[in-house]
C-alpha cells in the first residue's frame, strides 16, 4: 500500500523534516478537550502517520476558527518556533467578515482580557494584567458583508473575537460575541510567516478562507484524500446543524437517513450537498427501530433523485475497494464510522509506539466480520485472516471484497457460525492469533444459545476470546451501544482482562472520526479501543 503511505490529506500546506503547516478547517479543535471527546487535529495527525508521531503543539486556533497552523516534528523545531512566538516574531494575519459597518478604516485595540464563563471580556489595562493587542484594517465589501484584516500582536484566547466586538464589528456567525447569524464563524488565519528552525530561511504561507462553503463539507474535503476515499459521512445530524438528518457520500451517490420522510428543511440540506460533492444520484432511508421485523424492500434505501445505482457498485476507502449495494436491506456493505480503524490495520499504526502487527507471520481473527472490511485491510497489510460471522451472505460478500483488492480468499479462512460457539472450537484446535477484532452488534441472536446484548455481555465476550490471543497480542474492542459510557466500556474490558490473569501492556482509546463529530446535541455513540495484552 505504498500509495496510501505517500498520500497526504488536502489540509497539509507544507511539510519538511522539521515541521508541518496545516490549514485547519472550522469545526475541529486544535487538540482534544478531553480523552473521550472527538480528536483534535493534533491527535488526528499524530495517530495517522508514524512520521507525525512526535508532533508538538506550538500555538492554537479556536474550534470555530479555520486557517494556518504550524506543528513541530523535532525538538529543534519545537524550541525554535516556540521562541519565535514568545518573542512575537511570527507574522500572523487573519481575515474575517462582519455584518456591521464602521467609519474607521484602521483601528488598534489594547486591553486586558478577563474570563466570564465561556466568554472573555475586554477590560482597561491595569497593573499586572497581560496586554492583548490587535491591529485591524478594513479590506472592503464582500457581498452584503464587510471584510477586515486582523493582526494579533499578542496571543490571548479569543483575542480577535473579543476585540472585534469591542469596536462594534463582531465577527459574522460568532453568536458568543454578538455576531450576526451565519453558517459558521467567519474568522480565518490567512497568513503565517516565521523563520525555519534549521536554515533560518524566512517562510511565508497564505491560504484564503472558505466562508461561503458549507462548513461540514469543507471540513471533510480538507481532511479526506479525494483520490483514495470517496465514502464518508457528509452531515452528522445536530453536530452539523441539521438535527435528525444524516447524509453519507457513497461514490457518486448520497444516502440520507432520518426517522421519517425528510422535511422540507432536510430536503434543502440534501439538495445543497449535491453540487459540491458531484453526485449523480440521491437515496434516502427511513431509520427503523424495528428493522429485524421489516422486509428487505421495506428497509432498503430508495432513490429520490437522479441516476439509480446498479445492483452492486464499488467504492474506495483509504485506497481499498469495497462492494456496495443499496438493494440488500438496511445495511449497504460497509460501516463508515470504522474507516479510521480499518486504516490503522492497513498502515500497521495505531498511535505513536503502538503498531498492530509484529515482524513475521501474523494471524488475525475478525469476529462478527460482516462483509470482512477489517479482514481485507489486515490481509493487505500482510496478515492471514479468519473471518467469523453468522451470515453466509455477508461472508460471500467478504470474499468478493478480497477478490476486488487482488487478494486470494482461498488463502484465508471464512467461518459461518456463532462467535460464542466457534471460539471454543478454535481453542480446542489450538488456534492462536496475534490480533483479535471485536466489533459486535448491540444485539445478536444465533439459532441456538442465548442472545448477545452488548450492554451486559461485552465482558463475557472479552473473556471468551482471550485464550485465543497470543501473549502481547492486540485486542481491538468496539461498541456502538449508546447507553454505555466510554468509562464503563473501558472498565468492563479491563476487568475482564484482569479476571483472565492477563495484563494490559498498552492501550489507545479512539473516539468517533471527524466526519461523525461529537457535540452536546449529538453525543458520541461509538467507543473503540486498541489494547496490547500480555
Amino acid at each position: 500500500m505504498a500509495l496510501l503511505v505517500s498520500a497526504v490529506p488536502p489540509c497539509i500546506v507544507h511539510e519538511d523534516a522539521h515541521l508541518v503547516v496545516v490549514n485547519k478547517p472550522a469545526g475541529i479543535n486544535t487538540h482534544s478537550p478531553s480523552p473521550y471527546a472527538g480528536q483534535g487535529i493534533y491527535e488526528w495527525l499524530k495517530c495517522r502517520e508514524p512520521r507525525w508521531g512526535e508532533l508538538g503543539i506550538i500555538h492554537r486556533l479556536d474550534k470555530v476558527t479555520s486557517g494556518l497552523m504550524v506543528f513541530s516534528k523535532t525538538k529543534l523545531a519545537n524550541q525554535f518556533l516556540t521562541e519565535q512566538f514568545t518573542r512575537r516574531e511570527v507574522r500572523k494575519s487573519y481575515a474575517f467578515l462582519t455584518a456591521k459597518q464602521s467609519d474607521e478604516k484602521t483601528i488598534t485595540v489594547k486591553t486586558a482580557l478577563s474570563r466570564a464563563g465561556e466568554r472573555y471580556l475586554a477590560r482597561p489595562m491595569r497593573a499586572g494584567a497581560d496586554l492583548a493587542e490587535t491591529a485591524f484594517e478594513y479590506a472592503g465589501r464582500v457581498g452584503d458583508f464587510f471584510s477586515w484584516k486582523a493582526r494579533p500582536l499578542t496571543g490571548r484566547t479569543h483575542q480577535i473575537r473579543v476585540h472585534a466586538q469591542s469596536i462594534g464589528i463582531p465577527v459574522l456567525g460568532d453568536g458568543l460575541y454578538g455576531g450576526a447569524p451565519f453558517q459558521r464563524v467567519c474568522l480565518h488565519a490567512r497568513e503565517l510567516g516565521f523563520s525555519h528552525p534549521e536554515t533560518n530561511e524566512e517562510l511565508s504561507f497564505h491560504c484564503e478562507p472558505l466562508f461561503f462553503e458549507n462548513p461540514a463539507i469543507a471540513l471533510r474535503e480538507l481532511l479526506i484524500e479525494p483520490g483514495l476515499t470517496n465514502v464518508y459521512r457528509l452531515i452528522h445530524g445536530a453536530s452539523d446543524g441539521v438535527g435528525g438528518l444524516y447524509v453519507e457520500k457513497w461514490g457518486e451517490y448520497s444516502l440520507s437517513q432520518s426517522e421519517s420522510e425528510p422535511t422540507d428543511s432536510q430536503k434543502k440540506t440534501i439538495e445543497q450537498v449535491r453540487a459540491p460533492t458531484r453526485l449523480t444520484g440521491i437515496y434516502h432511508k427511513v431509520l427503523n427501530r424495528q428493522v429485524r421485523k421489516a422486509s428487505v424492500e421495506q428497509s432498503a434505501p430508495r432513490s429520490i433523485w437522479g441516476k439509480e445505482a446498479s445492483e452492486v457498485f464499488h467504492v474506495l476507502e483509504n485506497g481499498v475497494k469495497y462492494e456496495i449495494s443499496f438493494r440488500q436491506g438496511y445495511s449497504v456493505g460497509l460501516f463508515l464510522d470504522q474507516r479510521e480503524n480499518r486504516r490503522r490495520l492497513l498502515q500497521n499504526y495505531v498511535a505513536p509506539e503502538f503498531k498492530v502487527f509484529t515482524e513475521g507471520a501474523n494471524e488475525v481473527l475478525n469476529t462478527f466480520a460482516y462483509t470482512c472490511g477489517f479482514s481485507v485491510c489486515a490481509a493487505l497489510a500482510g496478515a492471514r485472516t479468519t473471518s467469523l460471522d453468522l451470515s453466509k451472505k455477508y461472508l460471500d460478500w467478504g470474499r468478493r471484497n478480497f477478490e476486488l483488492n487482488g487478494l486470494d480468499p482461498e488463502q484465508h479462512d471464512f467461518i459461518y457460525g456463532d462467535v460464542f460457539d466457534w471460539t471454543a472450537r478454535l481453542d480446542k484446535k489450538g488456534r492462536r492469533y496475534n490480533v483479535i477484532l471485536l466489533d459486535p452488534p448491540t444485539f445478536s441472536q444465533a439459532k441456538k444459545g442465548k442472545p448477545f446484548v452488548a450492554e451486559k455481555d461485552y465482558g463475557d465476550l472479552v473473556r471468551l476470546v482471550l485464550p485465543l490471543l497470543k501473549p502481547s497480542g492486540v485486542l481491538f474492542a468496539s461498541t456502538n451501544a449508546e447507553r454505555v459510557s466510554p468509562e464503563d466500556f473501558l472498565d468492563t474490558i479491563q476487568a475482564s482482562i484482569g479476571s483472565a490473569k492477563r495484563r494490559i501492556e498498552s492501550m489507545h482509546y479512539v473516539p468517533q472520526a471527524f466526519d461523525f463529530p461529537i457535540s452536546k446535541e449529538e453525543p458520541a455513540y461509538l467507543k473503540t479501543v486498541w489494547l496490547r495484552v500480555k
